[in-house]
């Protein structure tokens, strides 16, 4: 033993301190947590960051799916509500159309007693071509309307008869059309003639007025009614005023042009005159 430490003892007491240092260490950072726990948690360290992280990124996703499932669903409610108050809008408006047409269908019955039963319809088109002025109505057989029925405006101004009817639909024939041709009389002179459309004239939206007596002189801006005989049509319907007298090619009499009271293109309800009392 003695030999062994004096061969030895300087090793002996070098690997004395170092133990004693490494004790001194490890007691130290044994104050707060093991080496083995320590090592540990330096490891699992950097792993706990990215967890942290992810489960921070979930759960601002789910935040934000949140979010934008309320906002869509926000979104689809007040599409309903704009919807819904858009249709009430439509009614409103509806209401006040239809109303503004009863009192002028009110008006008109006032003014003339003799046209004892009215229908009251909307335009749904207007058709121009060069051979035919028409117009298509949303009311048809159903509520009585025939063809030859004549139709007016809100003023009361002739705008042609039903040609076709089906069960909830009709078809006017304007006055401009070719095929136009009724009784007329100059209100002023009371001069009759026959007023009918014309070709050449149904582009420029006018129609003549012929077969006038030879010794007729109606002026320009006289007013052309309708003559109510043959009891196809009303008498005293307002057809349109006179724009000029001409001679016809035999110059044996005269005919006018007419310019139609009613403004075709920009009706958009008229009344279909469903029956008359003839007055004589």
């Amino acid at each position: 033993m003695k030999n062994f430490l004096k061969q030895h003892g300087l090793w002996v007491l070098f690997a004395a301190a170092v133990l004693s240092v490494a004790l001194a260490v490890m007691s130290v950072l044994s104050a707060n947590s093991s080496p083995l726990v320590n090592l540990t948690g330096i490891i699992a360290s950097p792993f706990r960051a990215g967890y942290t992280a992810v489960a921070a990124w979930f759960n601002d996703l789910q935040n934000y799916y949140k979010d934008n499932t309320d906002l869509q669903e926000e979104i689809a409610a007040l599409r309903r509500q704009i919807a819904k108050n858009e249709e009430t809008i439509r009614e409103a408006e509806a209401a006040v159309e239809e109303n503004e047409l009863l009192h002028q269908l009110l008006d008109l019955t006032r003014k003339r007693r003799d046209l004892t039963d009215f229908e009251a319809c909307m335009v749904t088109e207007h058709a121009v071509s060069n051979w035919t002025s028409s117009m298509t109505l949303n009311k048809g057989t159903s509520l009585g309307i025939e063809v030859g029925d004549c139709v007016i405006d809100s003023c009361g101004n002739l705008v042609g008869t039903i040609d076709e009817a089906g069960t909830n639909w009709s078809t006017v024939l304007t006055l401009v059309d070719t095929d136009t041709s009724l009784g007329a009389q100059v209100f002023r002179t009371k001069d009759l003639g026959v007023a009918q459309g014309d070709f050449s004239l149904m582009r420029e939206n006018r129609l003549r007025l012929d077969y006038l007596p030879v010794d007729c002189s109606p002026l320009a801006g006289d007013i052309v009614v309708t003559s109510g005989l043959g009891g196809n049509y009303p008498s005293g319907l307002v057809i349109g005023s006179v724009e000029e007298v001409l001679l016809d090619d035999s110059g044996a009499s005269s005919y006018a042009i007419l310019a139609p009271e009613a403004d075709f293109e920009s009706l958009t309800e008229v009344f279909v005159i469903k029956s008359f009392e003839i007055v004589t």
